[in-house]
């Protein structure tokens, strides 16, 4: 059987890592053969819903009863992503009943177990072993290639076997349960197999994304990231000069840094800093940065963040307001370290956008804490707040703590803080309108053209702005101008090669 004639689905959930993972496999799959897709599809009696957090599109070129195989990067930051996951699953079932359902993640390196109850054609991959995965496309190629039809117990039975020589634990009939990751060296430059999901060309997105650590360190009581990614670890300086140099070559204008806590970031540059200072020495290119600790806005970083190739766009990982419970939490700062952070940024990059993620009804949270809170995220003016109530995750010290906070009582918090949300961030937008900025456009949805401004700004161009003979894809490095209903059109500054 022709791979021409297979597609590959590939769904992510969860954070940038994922996505910048997810981005590897597809081109893996392409040069295998196979057409790809995600998200909706244009084919007839396909569902219109739409799981995946960040909703990309790429369209395989045969029809989707014929997907052999379902990529599912998971998520366990909260029940609820737990349970998102679960539904694609199921939904991917459905709609693919032949195909293999590959499922590796956060969620897959906990509950494999849980996963594979699902369904018999489901095999959960632990997203610690994800290096493993960069076989898989040119195996399943071979498979394909041997078979004169589709047999997804052949499939499923040799994908499982040969998972199993490459890692020497996985069984071969029985459901199993990842255990956590266990001690790495902390802060220690890691082995190249964390960092091998890694390739300078995107396909569903517009704007490149570059995995230069993972794992933590830290303890919060309610996080089980650590549990499932391990402790930090980092890509070496010289291979992020290199990973990022190939990515220049490809035209991207700007490219994202990701990891689970840039903060801790160590190799042979230094600190997060010191990569920084290494990476603006030796690119062109724009640079975003994914998340920032505000304890770890400090003399030596601060410097830097007011390069001009530095995107005036950060997102703060706050979790709440009131030293009480970020003391509960295990945080290791006060709000008043969040207050100098933002100061800091404001002091270097005029009128950034600044992000929060904040968490609601954690246990213990009084009314007066989460006063707090709402306070700070009003005095602070966040152009965006990501406010999301507590979920107890299982292995975490948070799991058992007293008194639980009714989960009524957590939505209520996390609804009056959306309400805010919405209303500075229209305040910030308004705040730009007739205000000349940079950004890289979205690919075409719908007939509609987005651009991706610099300090983040979602803008749709204005038809009226655009000329007949100017043909926008996605990648585009434009100069826009804000207005009430969008952005005009001013100058393309350049384009990715394609």
């Amino acid at each position: 059987m022709n791979t021409q004639l297979c597609a590959i689905r590939i769904e992510t959930l969860g954070c940038r890592l994922n996505q910048a993972e997810a981005e590897s496999f597809a081109a893996l799959c392409i040069d295998a053969g196979f057409s790809i897709y995600t998200g909706h599809t244009d084919y007839a009696g396909f569902s219109p819903v739409n799981i995946t957090e960040t909703p990309i599109r790429l369209y395989a070129a045969v029809p989707p009863e014929q997907t052999a195989l379902c990529f599912v990067n998971t998520c366990t930051v909260t029940g609820k992503a737990e349970q998102k996951a679960r539904r694609l699953i199921r939904l991917l079932i459905k709609e693919h009943p032949y195909a293999v359902i590959l499922v590796t993640g956060c969620y897959a390196q906990l509950e494999a177990a849980e996963i594979e109850a699902l369904h018999p054609h489901v095999l959960a991959f632990p997203g610690q072993q994800k290096d493993l995965l960069t076989a898989i496309p040119a195996y399943f190629a071979e498979l394909v290639r041997g078979s004169a039809y589709f047999d997804t117990a052949f499939f499923l039975s040799a994908l499982r076997t040969y998972l199993s020589g490459l890692t020497g634990r996985i069984p071969q009939d029985e459901p199993r349960h990842h255990k956590p990751v266990g001690d790495q060296s902390g802060h220690g430059i890691q082995r190249k197999p964390l960092f091998a999901l890694s390739s300078p060309h995107f396909l569903f997105h517009s704007r490149a994304l570059l995995k230069i650590q993972d794992g933590c360190n830290d303890a919060c009581a309610y996080c089980r990231i650590r549990l499932a990614r391990g402790k930090s670890v980092s890509l070496p300086a010289a291979e992020v000069l290199e990973r990022l140099r190939c990515i220049e070559e490809t035209g991207v204008p700007e490219v994202t840094l990701t990891g689970v806590n840039l903060s801790q970031y160590r190799s042979e540059a230094g600190d997060f800093a010191g990569i920084l200072k290494l990476i603006l020495e030796n690119s062109t290119i724009r640079v975003r940065i994914s998340s920032l600790y505000p304890d770890r806005i400090d003399e030596a970083l601060v410097p830097l963040l007011a390069h001009p190739r530095i995107c005036p766009h950060f997102h703060l990982s706050v979790q709440s307001g009131s030293d009480a419970v970020l003391k509960t939490m295990h945080r290791g700062y006060k709000n008043t370290t969040v207050y100098h952070a933002v100061s800091e940024l404001r002091r270097v990059k005029g009128d950034p956008f600044i992000g929060a993620d904040i968490i609601t009804g954690f246990p213990g949270e009084t009314e007066a804490d989460f006063e707090e809170t709402y306070r700070m995220c009003r005095e602070l003016n966040f152009a965006g707040i990501h406010a999301f109530p507590f979920s107890a995750r299982p292995g975490t010290e948070a799991w058992k703590m007293q008194p639980k906070v009714p989960e009524r009582i957590a939505g209520q918090r996390v609804k009056k803080l959306n309400e805010l949300a919405e209303t500075q961030a229209a305040a910030y937008l308004h705040g730009w309108d007739g205000k000349f900025v940079y950004g890289v456009t979205e690919a075409p949805r719908n007939g509609r053209i987005t651009v991706i401004t610099e300090n983040y700004l979602s803008l749709p161009l204005i038809k009226e702005s655009l000329s007949s003979e100017v043909v926008l894809l996605g990648g585009e490095y434009v100069r826009v101008q804000v207005q009430e209903k969008g952005a005009v059109l001013t100058d393309i500054i350049s384009r990715p090669h394609r």
